[in-house]
């Protein structure tokens, strides 16, 4: 089995839509006019000393940071350490 393995002190965000957005009108929102979400779980991070985080921790990104990575029909980010929620 593939896994993804962020190096460099990164982490990988599941960020995968689950089902299609529609408008209140029922108008189909295409994915590339979808807003990314601000919020997801940390599903694979890199060798980080003293880490506040650990995979399964929500945290919050930029907007518009990181790299999307398609694996295995999921969406991913790749992205540099972020801002930690505590559960």
């Amino acid at each position: 089995m593939k896994e993804l393995a962020p190096v460099n002190q990164n982490v990988v965000l599941d960020i995968t839509n689950s089902g299609t957005q529609k408008t209140a009108s029922g108008i189909i929102i295409p994915d590339t006019a979808k807003e990314k979400p601000k919020f997801a779980r940390i599903v694979a991070m890199s060798a980080i000393e003293n880490a506040e985080t650990r995979p399964g921790d929500l945290v919050i990104f930029k907007q518009y940071g990181g790299t999307e990575i398609e694996f295995e029909e999921k969406l991913y980010l790749y992205f540099p350490m972020l801002i930690f929620l505590p559960k």
